[in-house]
């Protein structure tokens, strides 16, 4: 049987990030005052203010602290994974989700609400999680160049006019796809073996539960802490559109809109000495090459006590 973390022995720090979510944060933190802190050691709730570096934040709190909490989105939860994943000590990592999709903490199970997340971490195991490297940066879900830097622009001038919504999340690809014109020339060397593309979108996955959302092939091989890379066949909008609307209606398919290729690591050459490259709902560039690979079992994180597939039994 999995032993159970005491938490009443542990320092917790909170690292909120409100701006990930639709609120302020205000309801989490009642939430973590009422149920988590009585149950810890002691806990200090540190709010990130605009502009703040996360990764510097979560590296500060983890020279004082046994468990540090990251409460926001994926972007939110990448920032304190790469800080604590480049510690490389024995703080153990949180996770609370406040984001649009959540897909690290689905990959966890931990909950899909910040009540039920805290209600996990009251009742938690330690369980080592691998995560995908990039340049030295860590990403939890996925990592996209071509087409995807510029949905993320778009979705988040949109968010910034109406407001966060899924709604959204989804109408900004359509939108970028469609003002796409230039592909993206890139070569990607897998092993011995080089391969060359034009193309207008190319992603590496790390979440098994993105890729089974969207009824791609490739999580296994994410639970084996291989790498996923994902080409899209379409060079132009309208063909990319139709790829991208076949992905959201769960209706790819590998032969007609993706080419995927799976290794333990990859090195992506591209066509400017650097790139925008979007990495979990963040967007950032990158100088080439880019060098791919997973960091096995890197963190330690707090995960339900009984595992999903012993609930299902």
């Amino acid at each position: 049987m999995a032993q159970k973390f005491d938490l009443g022995a542990a320092r917790v720090a909170v690292i909120l990030n409100a701006a990930s979510g639709k609120s302020d944060g205000s309801e989490t933190v009642a939430e973590l005052e009422k149920h988590l802190r009585p149950a810890t050691g002691s806990m200090d709730i540190l709010r990130a203010r605009k502009g703040q570096d996360l990764i510097r934040l979560a590296a500060d709190a983890a020279k004082t602290h046994d468990v540090v909490i990251a409460v926001g989105g994926d972007g939110t939860q990448a920032a304190v994974a790469q800080a604590l994943a480049d510690h490389k000590g024995d703080t153990v990592m949180g996770v609370i989700p406040g984001g649009t999709f959540n897909y690290f903490a689905r990959d966890l199970g931990v909950g899909d609400t910040p009540p039920e997340a805290i209600q996990t971490l009251l009742n938690a195991r330690v369980q080592p999680v691998s995560v995908g490297d990039m340049n030295g940066k860590v990403f939890l879900n996925n990592i996209s160049l071509g087409a995807y830097p510029e949905i993320l622009e778009k979705r988040e001038a949109a968010y910034k006019r109406f407001g966060r919504s899924r709604f959204l999340a989804y109408w900004a690809p359509l939108r970028a796809l469609m003002d796409l014109r230039h592909p993206l020339h890139l070569t990607a060397h897998v092993g011995d073996e080089t391969r060359d593309f034009h193309t207008a979108l190319a992603f590496v996955a790390q979440s098994e539960t993105q890729l089974e959302s969207f009824e791609l092939e490739g999580a296994d091989e994410v639970r084996r802490d291989k790498l996923p890379l994902f080409v899209a066949k379409a060079k132009g909008p309208l063909p990319l559109v139709r790829a991208a609307l076949r992905l959201a209606l769960g209706k790819t398919a590998r032969g007609e809109d993706f080419e995927l290729i799976i290794s333990d690591d990859f090195v992506i050459e591209t066509d400017t000495r650097t790139r925008h490259v979007a990495h979990d709902g963040e967007r950032s560039r990158i100088p080439a090459p880019l060098k791919l690979s997973v960091r096995k079992d890197a963190l330690q994180v707090l995960v339900p006590l009984e595992p999903a597939k012993a609930k299902a039994d």
